[in-house]
Order: structure tokens, then sequence, then C-alpha cells
């Protein structure tokens, strides 16, 4: 063998001797700037979350915050050394992976907070039903006339039918789990109003779910009737499937792994982590992301009191403190309201927050009205109905990855989704004691 070929070998003995421990090395290092990344956002959030409190706020309006601090808002435009050295150090991945693991346990949650129990008082169902379409429908109704509008101005390379029906459909959605909570913190969980209205978000969410899948299939689509069709019995399957197939199989797994001392056993845990994974990939697999997925497994399980709450004591605690601030924080990475730098901008940006306060509070009250309450009653409802949060940030993360929200667009809205919850807290503090109710203090929501 000559000299040169002894040197390439030992070279590539070498390179291959080394490559064990470039890896290892590789991902220590992703490993510690991930972690620092977490440390950062689970603190940040934390702390958010109790200024949050102190203002009348529930917690979820100051995770969200933090998440617009943490990105290109306020740390990447004060200080964006450290924001690179901090979140651009590695690739996104993995805190991306991260965050849509907890989208999909966060969807199983919201799921399983669902009460349709409500609907089958009579007094209800009226206020409900009409509630229900005009809170809906006003407000979609108005962002598609906001996307028509705005289009040319500021999405002219988006094809228009998507992105009018995405703006539809986020300004159309109330967020069930940061209501629950807000309606928790005023006492209004076990009142005729917050019956109505828990049940009113509730149906409104089922229905902006199955638009947001059905655009969504449209848009991967590409508009093809043929391929649309498909996906839709895809779902329709997956549908039938879950009701009548999996869901008898979690009774019978329910009943015989019991919470005991309203704690899950692991092996019921296990199960389900791996039920709502399989529902996950089921559910991409037919082209409407994995979150819906997680979101079908929760509503399988929703009228199980005892697996709810052991669920909740076992896991949905670190669900709540753990993967919920980090999605907020995704979003908020991605979110950059220095970029709205024009009064053009902010105008539409007011406009969209316009369009969204008048069509969920006028749509509600109007519903309500109709439905037989009063104007105190109907007013209530109307606030509780524009809170949109958690919801509102999911539909636009979807928007924006697949290409159909511009990313000023997604800032706007982003704001909105805050504005529209942060309005919430002290418009109940001014209709509640008008209608008599009393006020609970120290409630954390």
């Amino acid at each position: 063998m000559s000299h040169t070929a002894i040197a390439a070998s030992a070279a590539a003995t070498a390179a291959t001797a080394a490559t064990p421990a470039s890896s290892v090395h590789a991902l220590e290092h992703t490993l510690f700037f991930v972690l620092i990344q977490l440390v950062i956002i689970i603190l940040v959030a934390r702390l958010a979350g109790q200024a949050a409190r102190r203002f009348g706020q529930p917690r979820a309006v100051g995770e969200m915050i933090a998440g617009l601090l943490l990105g290109p808002s306020l740390l990447g435009h004060l200080f964006p050394e450290a924001s690179d050295f901090l979140f651009k150090s590695v690739p996104s991945l993995p805190i991306n992976i991260i965050s849509q693991i907890g989208l999909i346990l966060l969807m199983f949650q919201i799921g399983m907070d669902f009460e349709f129990g409500h609907l089958t008082d009579r007094r209800n169902r009226k206020a409900v039903s009409w509630i229900s379409v005009l809170s809906i429908g006003l407000p979609f109704a108005l962002g598609i006339g906001v996307g028509v509008w705005s289009a040319p101005y500021l999405a002219p390379d988006v094809p228009l039918l998507p992105y009018c029906l995405f703006v539809g459909t986020a300004l159309s959605i109330t967020a069930v789990p940061i209501l629950g909570r807000i309606m928790a913190e005023f006492g209004l969980t076990r009142t005729h109003v917050g019956a109505i209205a828990i049940s009113a978000a509730a149906v409104n969410d089922v229905v902006g779910w199955l638009l947001l899948a059905v655009i969504s299939s449209l848009s991967i689509g590409e508009f093809s009737l043929a391929h649309t069709l498909t996906q839709l019995g895809y779902l329709a399957l997956y549908t039938v499937v879950c009701l009548f197939v999996v869901r008898p199989l979690l009774r019978k797994l329910m009943k015989k792994y019991e919470p005991s001392q309203h704690r899950m056993s692991g092996d019921m845990m296990a199960i389900m982590f791996g039920l709502i994974f399989i529902s996950g990939m089921a559910t991409f697999k037919i082209g409407i992301f994995a979150i819906f997925g997680g979101f079908m497994m929760g509503v399988l399980v929703h009228d199980n009191q005892k697996f709810v709450e052991a669920w909740k004591r076992s896991v949905g605690d670190f669900v709540m403190v753990f993967f919920l601030p980090i999605f907020f924080t995704y979003t908020g990475l991605r979110t950059n309201i220095a970029g709205l730098d024009t009064i053009a901008l902010w105008t539409w940006c007011s406009i969209f927050l316009a369009a969204a306060t008048i069509g969920k509070l006028g749509g509600a009250y109007l519903g309500a009205r109709l439905g037989g309450l009063d104007r105190s009653e109907s007013s209530t409802i109307g606030a509780l109905m524009n809170t949109r949060a958690l919801m509102e940030l999911i539909v636009l993360n979807i928007g924006f990855d697949l290409g159909f929200i511009p990313r000023d667009v997604f800032t706007m809205l982003v704001i909105m989704a805050i504005a529209t919850t942060i309005m919430t807290g002290p418009a109940l503090r001014n209709r509640l004691p008008k209608m008599g109710h009393m006020i609970p203090v120290g409630v954390d929501a």
C-alpha cells in the first residue's frame, strides 16, 4: 500500500472515530441552548402571569405578552445580539417540535373542557342557538369583508380566497379554555348566563375548528375538488371510527383503569398518550393537522368527569405550566410589533380590531336578545364571547405556516387576540354588578 493510500486510510479512520464525539458535542451544544430557552420562557411567562393577575387579568394574558417581550417586538429590538444568542444560536426545530407536541396535548385538554350538558336545558337552547349562529356569522362575514378590502394592500401575493377565509375564521373564534378560567375567576360557572355563554362558546369553537379543517383542506389541496372531497371523506371516516370504535374502547379502558384518589394510573396515562399521538398522526395524514387529532380525543372523553379530573391532576398542570408558555413564546418570536412602522399599518390593525370586537360583541349581544335575555345579560355574554387568546393564536399560526397570512397581518391579528382578551375583565367588572352578581375575590384564573 502506498504512503498516500496509508495516509488517506488513517485520515478516514480518524474522521470515523471523531464522528461520534462530534455528534455528541453537537447534541450537547443544542441541548444547552434549548435548556436556556426553556428556563427563560418558563420563568418570564410565570412572572408575566403573576403581573397580569395583579392587574385583574387572567394569567394567560401575561403569558401571551411574555411571548411578545421575548421576541423581536422588544428583546430582539432592544438587544438584538442577546436575542440572537438566546434564540438563534441553534436551529429552532427542537423548540418548535416541543411547541407542537405541547399544542397537541393542549388541544386534548381543550376538547376535554367542552361541556355540552347545558344544551339539554330547553331554556338555554334558544339563546345558545341564536348566540352561536350570530357570534360566528357576523364576525366571519366582517372578516371576509375586511380580507377582501385589505388584500390588495396587505396580501397582494397571497391567494385571495384562503386569505379571506383565514381572516374570517380568526375573527370568529372564541377561546373556550381562557373563557372557562375567566368565568371561574368571576364566579360565573354555575350561573344561568355562564351556562349559556360556555355552551355557545363550545358550539362556536366546534364549528370554528370544523371550518378551519375544511379551509386547511381546501388550501393544501390547492382547491382541487376531487382532492378536497377525498380529504373530507377521510375526515368523515375518521370521525365515525372515533365515535363508534375508539370511544367505546376508551370507556372500557377507563372502567378498567379507574382513577384512584383522583390520580390516573401509569398504564392509563401511557395508553392515552399513545391514542392522542396516533390520532394526531391520523389527522396529519388526512391533511388537517395533528392538533385536530388531539382535540378529537379530548372530545371523546370529556363526559367522564373522573377521568378529566384525574388527567388534570396528573398531567394538566404540567401542560399548562410547561407547554403553554412555550407555544405563546413561539408565537411571540414570530411577531414583530415594531414591523408595523407606518400609520397605514396601524390603521389596518385598528380596522381588524374593530371588526373583531364589533362582530363578536354585536353578534353575541343580538343573539342573546333574540334568545330572550335582558340587556345586562346580553352585554355580559357579548364580553365573554369576545375572548380569543389561545384559540386565535392557533388559527393564526396555521394560516401563517401555510403562507396565507402575511407577517404584518399575523402581527395585527396577534395584537387583536391579546387586546380582545384584555377587554373581557374590565367589561365584566362593569357589567356584572348591574346584573346583581357579586364578584368573588382572590380566585386565580
